[in-house]
């Protein structure tokens, strides 16, 4: 059989096999790995397999094997649409930049000199890197030749045929997890485009998905007026919160309002419950739109280059590892600790770090380190100690969770809590440096709900305008179960299924964690 169902590689790999690379994955504690078996045949010819987690099995010996590939991926990222389920035609669209306001009931004709509209046959490459060979830095190859093979995803962006009468659509937005700088932005902009097309009923969902079921929560009219300044604000102007309601009453729930499309704003979570509210929707064969914008400080989002806020974060950070730097630097044997956000992935840290320049130690999920030996984390600072006489370290909160008790404790969304990496390595420090008999000076700041709160910066706003402005793109050309992001700098559209597989993590063998390393000039903590 060509093509297999995916296999998840434990153990380790062997001189037979050819090692491409390890990355760990947040629900288990070994590394998963893509690696390369060779098994042999009756007739003593070697079959090739890859084993990959996000990948099917392939059987390369057999010539095709790349037309095969790229079958099951356009399978698997096609785009749900609205037709699948329900029979519906067409109309010209009312989005137009060469007009003051929409056009109405498809007037104005289409000026053909303008290249404003994107083709439903546009695509834009997922993977833009030919890796020569499987030990490049960052390799990430689909057979032990690293054959190119094009993966290509849909442009998003305005269609020239809709699948809705604007006048007659009512629209919602709901903000769900946690707070992420840039969350009014999102909004403002879905509201602005809306209107653009002509829609004048938009409402807001109040505190996440629990506003479909708490009856004193009730919508909140949107419009441009209500949402022109909410920019200037953090947090979310329609409040967030985490769990909810079962699928089938949020979908009762969508029905009795009437609703025609739903913007969700989330992350891994929240797009798994938007996809479930999706396939209910088409179970029911409702003419509903359902569409996720990426929501995730930590940039844990797959196949994105970044998600909105992240940007906002890392800057923000800045703040209190400069806050570390001079405290640290001030004092005698001074060491500064700022632990920042990111439960399974390092992005924050490793950015941060790499964008001060002043950070000595690096610590995420992603790299396990020691604390004692000599090879440890204390080790390090004593030599940093005795030649520098200050010392920062940047920890993320994911990191090192094996050094403590696990509290089997789950917030609203499911998320195992966390224990405070940061106390802890800060005890750690002062008591081996007590032990030694030299004196330290150990400062910890946590600013975490600081970054979370602030508004967004120039990079984040830009990229909300865009995300916002791509989501109802999306949601009129008919498409649900999607989501919108940046992938290789293009604005594509993504099938959910496929960005919410697992959680994006920092790759130990990438040019950007390299360069951190050289930044940092630590060495490797085993």
């Amino acid at each position: 059989m060509a093509i297999a169902s995916p296999v998840d590689y434990a153990g380790p790999i062997t001189s037979g096999q050819r090692r491409l690379s390890c990355f760990p994955v947040h629900s288990c504690n070994h590394l998963r790995c893509n690696a390369y078996e060779k098994k042999s045949r009756t007739s003593d010819q070697l079959v090739i397999r890859a084993i990959s987690v996000d990948r099917p099995q392939l059987d390369f010996s057999i010539p095709d094997w790349k037309n095969l590939f790229q079958e099951d991926f356009d399978r698997r990222f096609s785009l749900p649409h609205l037709t699948d389920v329900i029979h519906l035609e067409p109309r010209p669209t009312t989005f137009s930049l060469k007009s003051r306001t929409p056009l109405e009931n498809g007037s104005g004709p289409f000026d053909e000199s303008w290249n404003g509209y994107v083709n439903d046959d546009d695509r834009a490459l997922l993977k833009v890197i030919k890796f020569a060979s499987p030990t490049s830095a960052g390799a990430d190859c689909i057979d032990p030749d690293c054959s190119w093979v094009e993966q290509w995803v849909h442009r998003a962006g305005p269609r020239k045929q809709i699948y809705f009468e604007p006048q007659s659509v009512k629209a919602g937005i709901v903000t769900c997890g946690g707070l992420c700088p840039g969350l009014n932005d999102v909004i403002r902009q879905i509201v602005l485009t809306l209107e653009k097309y002509g829609v004048k009923n938009i409402v807001g969902i109040q505190h996440g998905f629990r506003g479909f079921f708490e009856d004193h929560l009730s919508e909140v009219p949107l419009n441009r007026h209500v949402v022109q300044n909410i920019n200037l604000s953090g947090g979310s102007f329609l409040g967030v919160s985490r769990g909810g309601a079962s699928v089938s009453d949020i979908v009762d729930s969508i029905q009795a309002r009437r609703l025609d499309m739903l913007f969700v704003l989330g992350g891994n979570g929240t797009h798994a419950g938007a996809n479930a509210i999706h396939e209910e929707c088409r179970k029911r064969k409702l003419k509903v739109s359902i569409v996720g914008v990426p929501k995730t400080i930590d940039n844990d989002i797959l196949l994105m280059d970044k998600t909105f806020g992240f940007d906002t974060a890392v800057e923000a950070a800045q703040r209190a590892i400069n806050s570390a730097y001079i405290e640290a630097h001030s004092a005698f044997h001074g060491i500064g600790l700022v632990k920042l956000m990111g439960r399974s992935s390092g992005f924050i840290t490793m950015h941060a770090s790499l964008s001060s320049g002043q950070v000595d130690i690096c610590l995420i999920p992603e790299v396990p380190f020691t604390l004692d030996g000599p090879n440890g984390v204390l080790r390090h600072l004593e030599h940093l100690i005795d030649t520098k006489g200050f010392a920062l370290i940047c920890i993320a909160e994911g990191a090192g969770q094996e050094y403590l008790q696990k509290s089997n404790a789950t917030d609203a969304s499911g998320n195992m809590v966390l224990s405070d990496i940061g106390a802890h390595l800060q005890q750690k420090i002062k008591s081996h440096f007590n032990e030694i008999g030299v004196h330290s000076d150990v400062k910890y700041i946590d600013p975490t709900y600081m970054l979370r709160a602030v508004r967004a910066n120039a990079s984040d706003a830009i990229l909300c305008t865009v995300l916002g402005q791509n989501a109802v793109h999306g949601a009129f050309a008919g498409f649900s179960g999607i989501t919108t992001g940046v992938c290789n700098t293009h604005n594509v559209y993504l099938p959910i299924p496929e960005v919410i597989k697992s959680t994006r993590f920092v790759d130990p063998n990438s040019r950007m964690w390299h360069r951190c390393l050289t930044s940092t000039g630590q060495p490797d903590f085993h």
